[in-house]
């Protein structure tokens, strides 16, 4: 692993750290839940796959310095953060206002192929438009890392983070996708799972305004 990764001791401990804040609920988790829960484990699969590629795309943007921009210029960060709040709430607003019904409580929502694409490139917009995904990947790989580490290093060690999270996201998928069919079951489901998917978008979006305050040094 020498070059490309860091010492074993080191590697065990980068793999053991990434696990723990993966299996850590945030707003990729909470937008995964929700939509497997609300919509059923393959919209929830599509959600976990876009968190996957948004989250790649920080870890990318962040080796190759975006997360520097948004350290030294808190104007760049507010608008990247408030805009990713803004299409939370938004994705919250659009599902209070959606009257499409849930399958019955044996199925899965039929989801059409489209359906799926959208679900997964609002997935990709959640992770993406965090900035503070950008900034822990600036602030917590180098920690794994020797100071002569290049680009190709860093970019390593954010896939393989990237590729647990995106197990654990997985499970959660699958997991909370058992409690569709419950949500299904008569006409009070359908409003169960409306107001608990655009909740908890609102919710995750007013919360992302006012808390994780950056304060300048």
């Amino acid at each position: 692993m020498q070059g490309l990764f860091p010492s074993i001791p080191l590697f065990a401990a980068f793999l053991a750290a990434s696990f723990v804040l993966a299996v850590t609920p945030g707003p990729g988790v909470f937008y995964i839940v929700t939509r497997s829960a609300t919509q059923g484990r393959a919209a929830g699969l599509a959600s976990a796959a876009g968190v996957a590629l948004g989250n790649l795309g920080s870890a990318t943007s962040a080796s190759l310095g975006l997360a520097a921009v948004f350290a030294v210029s808190s104007m760049v960060f507010l608008a990247v953060k408030y805009l990713g709040a803004v299409y939370l709430i938004y994705l919250g607003v659009r599902a209070l206002r959606s009257h499409a019904s849930m399958a019955a409580s044996s199925g899965e929502v039929a989801l059409a192929r489209g359906d799926l694409r959208r679900i997964l490139v609002d997935g990709f917009a959640v992770a993406m438009l965090n900035p503070k995904t950008a900034i822990f990947f600036a602030a917590f790989l180098p920690q794994f890392l020797p100071v002569s580490a290049g680009t190709i290093q860093v970019v390593s060690l954010g896939g393989i983070f990237v590729l647990i999270a995106a197990t654990t996201d997985t499970c959660y998928a699958i997991a909370s996708g058992a409690v569709k069919p419950w949500l299904a079951r008569g006409g009070a489901g359908k409003d169960i799972g409306r107001y608990l998917s655009g909740g908890t978008f609102i919710g995750l979006g007013l919360l992302s305004t006012l808390t994780g305050q950056r304060t300048k040094t």
